[in-house]
């Protein structure tokens, strides 16, 4: 049987976040409930219309654009990805990141969400407790065609009444964390040049990783 590509892995996990309604329902709805309801959506917005998003990339590239701008806290998460680099950056340059950072995670999802190859996505029954009100974890599993698991934890935040994705880990691997390290390497690699980062922005996803897996 074929193996799922692990870059096509990543891009599954979070293409099922673009589907979350974060609107008021984000207030009376568990996290849980809100992935579960919304794994279901994105199944049967995707399975059997391959081949027509295929053939219009472009519509597809709008519909993740005007999705992921409800989904995901990007300022949360380019401060985030920048690190201790954020406090030195000018307000210009952090708003510049967390839209570069925006712009290369949609330009993923477009080139790879039609080329899915996947049984079954389930969240799980049993839930970890949370500690902290604003913060929740939901746990999921993709099976892969092949049989092989993949489990995936969101962590989610709750802002202004709104849960909001902030990372992911896939297999054990926190890609929060991947993209932190990454940038770190090219702010010494470019002598903590901060524009030049910013501008040569194309993060890896770790394909062999993902595929190994980690202990996150």
């Amino acid at each position: 049987m074929n193996k799922v590509p692990a870059h096509w892995l990543f891009v599954l996990v979070m293409a099922v976040v673009m589907w979350l309604p974060m609107s008021a329902l984000a207030q009376s709805q568990t996290p849980e409930a809100l992935v579960r309801e919304n794994v279901s959506a994105f199944m049967a917005e995707l399975n059997g219309n391959e081949a027509y998003f295929a053939d219009n990339l472009d519509e597809l590239k709008a519909l993740v654009n005007d999705s992921l701008d409800d989904v995901a806290d990007f300022r949360y998460i380019g401060a985030s990805v920048m690190g201790s680099y954020f406090r030195n950056a000018t307000p210009e340059q952090r708003s510049r990141f967390a839209n570069v950072f925006r712009q290369t995670l949609i330009d993923t999802y477009t080139r790879g969400l039609v080329t899915f190859d996947y049984d079954e996505l389930r969240v799980l029954d049993n839930q970890r407790g949370q500690r902290y009100d604003d913060q929740a974890s939901v746990d999921m599993e993709i099976v892969a065609n092949n049989g092989q698991v993949y489990p995936v934890s969101y962590s989610l935040r709750l802002s202004d009444g709104e849960w909001r994705v902030v990372n992911v880990i896939v297999n054990g691997i926190n890609l929060g964390l991947t993209f932190r390290n990454q940038f770190d390497q090219a702010m010494r690699e470019n002598n903590r040049d901060y524009d030049a980062v910013i501008r040569g922005w194309s993060p890896e996803i770790g394909v062999d990783e993902l595929e190994q897996g980690g202990d996150a």
